[in-house]
């Protein structure tokens, strides 16, 4: 839909540091924002517009599978408001008007990213009269993909999502002003002793990518799958489990950011982390992340 970068990705949280000017372009369906200015985090009285809105989740051009993903979980697990499936120029319609909020898939880089490597996300938004993309006050942003990543592996993720906004804007009524400080690392919980922990074997850090490597800093119950591996098992809805979901740029890239989260099947967001790939500090789930969360 539209290359954009959310508010507060540098604090954890909607989106990151944005750039200070932004390009209108059109590719591969996303309505490209390539720089933007800050988009607002939802002020109290937005908050409580959200509740009388008709959500519109915006269908991509030529992306079918995330239309299909998209709307399989909306189906199943949006219960907040009216909803509606619409195409991208019905929300250009649409989307000076605050009577509507709208699920959207946007992309954009951060202005700091040595590569300039871009990423895909998830976002909640509502109308705004000015029309300008870059104002729409913002409810909540999770990172997907990076943007040449054409893979299909992030289908698990896509309905704890959609379950993780609706409790993200409960959440919001209540502590607004804790969460734009802390972002979604507002989230974030140590302690994972009687849980279960699912890991996508594929995004392990070279530190961290066996049992053996894991135990000398996280001693509770671990498996290493692939991304398909956990999908079918989040599908028998086994209890005290939690799962690891990673987004970062191809291998070969040697820049950009990396973003990991850990959630459980209901929608509960246990842990955000982002850093900078580096020689020293390369992708995936490091331990580090491990020393966070015990």
């Amino acid at each position: 839909m539209r290359n954009s970068i959310l508010s507060h990705h540098e604090t954890g949280f909607i989106a990151g540091t944005m750039l200070k000017k932004y390009l209108l372009v059109f590719s591969l369906g996303f309505l490209s924002l390539g720089l933007l200015s800050n988009a607002p985090l939802a002020s109290k009285q937005q908050i409580g517009m959200f509740k009388n809105s008709k959500t519109c989740v915006v269908f991509e051009d030529g992306i079918s599978f995330y239309n299909a993903y998209i709307k399989d979980a909306v189906q199943k697990y949006w219960k907040y408001t009216n909803y509606e499936f619409i195409d991208q120029k019905e929300f250009e319609k649409r989307r000076t008007d605050s009577k509507y909020t709208f699920i959207v898939l946007m992309e954009g880089a951060y202005d700091k990213d040595p590569g300039g490597v871009s990423y895909r996300y998830i976002n909640l938004v509502l109308g705004d009269v000015s029309g300008n993309l870059t104002r729409m006050p913002e409810y909540c942003s999770i990172p997907l993909s990076y943007s040449g990543d054409n893979g299909v592996d992030y289908e698990y993720v896509v309905p704890v999502i959609i379950k993780f906004m609706q409790i993200h804007i409960k959440n919001l009524e209540k502590n607004r002003f804790s969460m734009s400080l802390n972002g979604l690392k507002y989230y974030n919980k140590t302690g994972y002793n009687d849980k279960v922990l699912l890991l996508n074997k594929d995004k392990m850090a070279s530190n961290a990518d066996s049992p053996e490597k894991i135990k000398t800093i996280y001693p509770y119950v671990v498996k290493l799958m692939t991304a398909e591996e956990i999908q079918k098992e989040l599908a028998t809805g086994p209890p005290n489990t939690l799962f690891h979901f990673h987004v970062g740029p191809p291998q070969d890239a040697g820049a950009g950011k990396c973003f990991e989260m850990i959630f459980d099947i209901d929608g509960n967001l246990y842990y955000y982390h982002f850093r900078k790939i580096t020689n020293d500090n390369p992708d995936g789930f490091n331990l580090k992340d491990f020393n966070n969360i015990i």
